[in-house]
């Protein structure tokens, strides 16, 4: 029997649809809402960091407008495509006739622009709608944007158009003004935490909860980056459980607590043994940027909880180091605090 090839989990566990979409309850409800009444606007214009489910959103958007249900029978678009009828597995494989994906990255010029307001004037052949989706769309020529313009105002009824972009503000307001705009924000560490801990078990896959945590907050709310990281721990795993220790060497972070032995060193003038700690530091495997990052993080940590006591950040709530964070704070002044910070992000 043919070996099936591995695919990694940042594409074996893409969502379908939107139950899926983790973090993004905003676009959820409004798009839901629009699909219900009706209101379904001729252009969408998706933004955010990398990773957070633009494209991916893009592709469901695209199957909802053409979905016709396990029978065949359903004449109008739906927030919950079935995912069983010819349109859905035909987007979902990416050979959808009717719908089309163009890389703007790639195909920066007008006349790849041509290509589309030519083609926009005839009617699908097999789909409710004609979906155009172009990812990097800020990366299209100047020309490009205002060959788009008029067909972008007016297109046929039988026409969708959506974009995706992470630098929103590289694309002209001209064309943003033609749009329905939503901003994908950060997935929030926690909950990334929790999503990656449902696909470690349904890998079957053993991993601590603090390397998880430590992967979702290494990730900066990209679930992208959290899912390959996740790819890397259990090749570097080998089979065995992931604890929190194997997935800092492999990330290159220093342990938190000594980070703050570093800190409390250089702040009490001990260089000498401040020095002595970075070079172990390095020696086990710590990237010196990330030390520095570190420390900067604990700066901004001990300056918020002078302000609010009760801050939560760098260092998780209970435990002993932001106990040990809390009582250096009460030590330090403000002032050398704002010092530490400006010449920590000098030598950044």
């Amino acid at each position: 029997m043919a070996q099936i090839p591995y695919r990694v989990l940042a594409r074996k566990y893409r969502p379908s649809d939107f139950t899926g979409l983790i973090g993004q309850e905003a676009l959820v409800r409004t798009l839901t809402n629009a699909f219900a009444t009706g209101r379904i606007a001729h252009a969408f214009m998706l933004t955010g960091v990398r990773g957070v489910g633009k494209t991916t959103t893009a592709r469901i958007i695209a199957r909802a407008l053409n979905c016709i249900g396990p029978d065949g029978k359903r004449t109008e678009p739906t927030i919950q495509p079935c995912g069983q009828c010819e349109p859905c597995i035909s987007i979902a494989e990416s050979r959808n006739v009717d719908v089309q994906e163009m890389d703007a990255a790639s195909r920066t010029g007008i006349d790849d622009i041509r290509e589309i307001i030519e083609g926009v004037r005839y009617a699908p052949v097999a789909a409710r709608y004609k979906v155009y989706i172009i990812d990097e769309v800020h990366m299209l020529s100047k020309q490009a944007f205002n060959g788009l313009l008029k067909t972008l105002e007016e297109p046929p009824p039988h026409v969708k158009f959506i974009f995706a972009t992470t630098e929103i503000r590289k694309v002209p307001v001209t064309v943003l003004s033609r749009c329905q705009r939503f901003d994908l924000r950060r997935i929030d560490s926690a909950e990334l935490a929790a999503y990656l801990a449902t696909l470690a078990e349904k890998e079957q896959v053993k991993i601590e909860e603090g390397a998880l945590a430590l992967i979702a907050r290494a990730a900066e709310g990209s679930a992208r980056d959290s899912l390959s990281l996740l790819d890397q721990a259990i090749a570097h795993g080998e089979g065995e459980t992931i604890t929190t220790e194997t997935v800092r060497q492999m990330l290159g972070l220093a342990d938190r607590g000594r980070v703050l032995d570093l800190f409390e060193k250089l702040m009490a003038g001990n260089i000498a043994e401040a020095l002595e700690d970075l070079r172990s530091l390095y020696d086990a495997g710590a990237d010196p940027l990330a030390v520095m990052q570190d420390l900067l993080e604990t700066t901004h940590f001990l300056t918020r909880v002078k302000v609010a006591p009760a801050a939560q950040g760098f260092f998780d709530g209970g435990s002993g180091e932001a106990k040990r964070a809390a009582e250096l704070a009460k030590q330090l002044p403000v002032p050398a605090l704002t010092r530490a910070w400006q010449m920590l992000l000098k030598g950044l």
